[in-house]
């Protein structure tokens, strides 16, 4: 083996594999994926730029084919494949993606429904003014330069970034372990948050979004979210921030409205966004939604139809930030590269202190170099100075003598770039008029350099400076169209409960309940003498009519109470479903009744031994499919009694045929329990009960005819009392309904 072979050394699979993926990971994360924090810039869309610089394709030239220009980066300084190199101009120009669009195209760039651009042959591009800012000072030395790929061309490390490029237009990439996702803000506000820094150096975070008050997307859109989840999320850099779409309520034809949806979340194709809702309309899982329609020109414009007027539109709507994309979450992730080659997750305050220390850097590179260009000019000036002083003799030492360089140098003691100078002037600069102006130069920049001299002396001049220069941006570009605040800050959206009859179509049914536990329900209201079929043996219990939105109470035996929802009992001619499959309801419990409770309403409930109590509407809901225990029964006893509690005396009429009639203040108010004793027996148990106005008298019905009895002295009493034998033509069934 020769010896200069190279030095062969015995490695561990494990170690060399970890070594070269750490590599490979820092060379994707610097090379490709992570935006530098003093520019907003990845290596693609920095050299995009510069070479559009390089082009000379400024905002005052003409447009050249992308297809030359993503050549020339290619070949230059990117190589890497031209799609890529394309996808990130196209990007850079759109202004529904770029909140401040760095690159101005002519063509087909693709639409926020989310269709491409045209190829890149058809597709013309310059630079923006914005990337002029971007670039100030690039050929001034005010940044580092280093070779690229090949080593014939010398490329930017970073843009001198005038313009507050990572905060105003985001960024977003993957890297390998990481990721970055920065959403765009508005340049003005930027630019307000970065003076308040640079004039308060100790300022919070919180002190800094009292300027910029969040992000401002590009599609407009609303932010709702708490200012202490958006404090939390500027403040470490990470968190997860809402949006959703702009819309409004919209009359149309014969009373009915419209919702039309005006902006939509950042990022979130509108094309997909219609076929999304289309699909779930589809579905059935839009139950408030009757269409949708793509009626944008320039501007976004989505048309959205209620299924009635009668629809909430804040409930239709939280329907569909549920179920769609109108609402989506922008996760932010503020990792970045500090200093150009550490990856790292910064906070709002250390973003802004990073650019600002940046624009310091450039703002002194950016002196010194024009010192040294005065400086230079200043020694010429002077040389022309005693030219015009000694204006014969210098014309005679250049006709005459063979060396007249030599000669100047030595007779006016001039450095040899004056000596140079002073043979490269022309006749023409030997007029009069010339000195003088010459002289004035010399005044100017003498002034110049004084004034530098002065700034690279004195901190607070410099920063002054800063300050000056980042105002200039904030007024060009933080009004305008183009600086207007786009994206409105919201407090966090309040929750709005999405119940579920809100969900359902409102539509009249009839539950039908049997005697022996089948329930089902038709559509329409049946009247009671209409033709129903049942199981062998079986016959009709309960015939409800309803609607399809209500939630319906079915009271058991046991004393407990079960919730069923109308639009969940099952449809149609057949026989239904077994009610002991929608609640836990025991074999040896029956049904006492099945109704539309309300809220609103109070109701006297006893058992069978005639304790009882009144009870408030509102408990006769449960969302449990094992019920809720309303009246607290013994065994051997059973729920017998729930009636409406309308009036102020209540009669009670047991099994022993005894009626007793005592004031409704005798009972108390409950929402469970086993209740107080209503009548006092001492064979068999309670039979019917009423609440009425003793004032209008008390009233039964006997068949289709009604009997009202107003003298009810010889009844009244007190609560748990025997009572006695109810007035004559009272029903023998010992029910006040007949």
């Amino acid at each position: 083996m020769p010896d200069d072979f190279g030095q062969v050394e015995d490695l561990a699979l494990s170690n060399a594999l970890s070594e070269r993926y750490l590599a490979y990971a820092l060379s994707t994360i610097m090379s490709r994926s992570l935006p530098d924090v003093r520019d907003g810039l990845k290596p693609v869309h920095r050299r995009l730029i510069y070479g559009m610089h390089q082009l000379k394709l400024d905002p005052r030239s003409g447009f050249k084919k992308c297809a030359r220009v993503v050549g020339d980066v290619m070949g230059k300084f990117h190589p890497h494949g031209d799609s890529s190199i394309y996808e990130a101009l196209v990007r850079l120009a759109q202004d529904f993606s770029s909140r401040f669009p760095l690159i101005e195209g002519q063509g087909n760039f693709g639409n926020v429904d989310g269709d491409n651009a045209a190829a890149m042959r058809y597709t013309e591009s310059r630079l923006t003014e914005i990337a002029e800012y971007l670039l100030r000072g690039i050929d001034e030395d005010a940044v580092d330069f280093r070779a690229t790929y090949d080593g014939e061309e010398q490329e930017p490390v970073v843009l001198p970034g005038a313009f507050p490029n990572l905060l105003a237009n985001g960024a977003a990439g993957i890297a390998v372990g990481m990721a970055t996702s920065i959403p765009p803000h508005n340049a003005g506000e930027v630019c307000a948050a970065a003076l308040h820094l640079i004039a308060n150096p100790e300022a919070s975070t919180a002190e800094l979004l009292a300027h910029m008050k969040g992000p401002d997307f590009p599609t407009g859109g609303e932010l709702v979210e708490d200012e202490a989840t958006i404090l939390a999320a500027y403040e470490t850099g990470r968190g997860s921030l809402r949006t959703r779409a702009v819309w409004a309520k919209e009359p149309a034809k014969n009373g009915t409205w419209n919702i039309v949806v005006t902006e939509i979340p950042y990022q979130v194709q509108k094309s997909r966004l219609v076929e999304q809702i289309a699909l779930l309309l589809g579905d059935k899982k839009l139950p408030l939604l009757a269409d949708v329609r793509d009626e944008s020109a320039e501007q976004i414009r989505l048309v959205l139809e209620p299924k009635s007027r009668t629809v909430d539109a804040d409930m239709l709507m939280a329907s569909l930030f549920r179920a769609t994309q109108l609402e989506s979450r922008f996760s932010l992730n503020m990792n970045v590269l500090a200093d150009g080659r550490n990856p790292k997750v910064m906070g709002l305050k250390a973003i802004l202190r990073a650019w600002a220390d940046h624009r310091h850097e450039v703002l002194v590179r950016r002196s010194n170099h024009r010192l040294a260009a005065i400086a230079k000019r200043l020694e010429i000036l002077d040389g022309y100075i005693k030219v015009f002083l000694n204006l014969d003799e210098v014309i005679r030492i250049i006709r005459f003598e063979d060396k007249p360089k030599e000669q100047l140098i030595a007779t006016f003691e001039l450095s040899e770039v004056q000596a140079e100078a002073i043979l490269n002037m022309r006749l023409r600069a030997l007029r009069k008029l010339e000195e003088m102006e010459i002289r004035n130069e010399h005044k100017k920049l003498s002034a110049e350099q004084k004034g530098l001299q002065a700034l690279l002396k004195d901190e607070g001049k410099r920063w002054a400076k800063i300050a000056e220069e980042i105002a200039e941006v904030q007024a060009k570009f933080g009004a305008g169209p183009l600086g207007a605040r786009r994206t409105k800050i919201s407090a966090a959206a309040p929750v709005v409960e999405i119940v579920a009859e809100a969900l359902v179509e409102r539509e009249p049914i009839t539950i039908i309940l049997s005697e022996k536990g089948w329930i089902r329900a038709q559509k329409g209201h049946l009247a009671d003498g209409a033709e129903l079929k049942f199981k062998e043996g079986d016959k009709l219990f309960k015939l409800l009519p309803c609607q399809s939105t209500d939630k319906v109470a079915l009271l058991g035996t046991n004393g407990r109470v079960y919730t069923l929802k109308a639009a969940d009992i099952p449809r149609g001619r057949g026989d239904g479903q077994a009610i002991r499959l929608l609640v836990e309801l025991a074999n040896e419990d029956g049904v006492l009744m099945l109704f539309v409770p309300d809220p609103e309403q109070k109701y006297l409930v006893a058992s069978s031994t005639g304790r009882g109590f009144i009870l408030p509407g509102a408990e006769l809901a449960s969302e449990r499919r094992a019920g809720k225990t309303i009246l607290v029964v013994k065994p051997g006893e059973e729920w017998v009694l729930c009636v409406p509690a309308n009036g102020d005396h209540v009669a009670v009429i047991g099994q022993n045929r005894k009626l007793l009639v005592f004031p409704l203040e005798q009972l108390p108010e409950m929402p469970r329990g086993t209740g107080v004793q209503l009548q006092k027996y001492k064979d068999g148990g309670l039979s019917d009960a009423k609440v009425f106005t003793l004032a209008e008298g008390l009233s039964w019905s006997i068949g289709e005819r009604v009997r009202n009895e107003g003298k009810l002295t010889e009844w009244l009493g007190a609560r748990a009392a025997a009572g006695r034998l109810p007035p004559n033509g009272f029903p023998k069934s010992n029910k006040f309904g007949g």
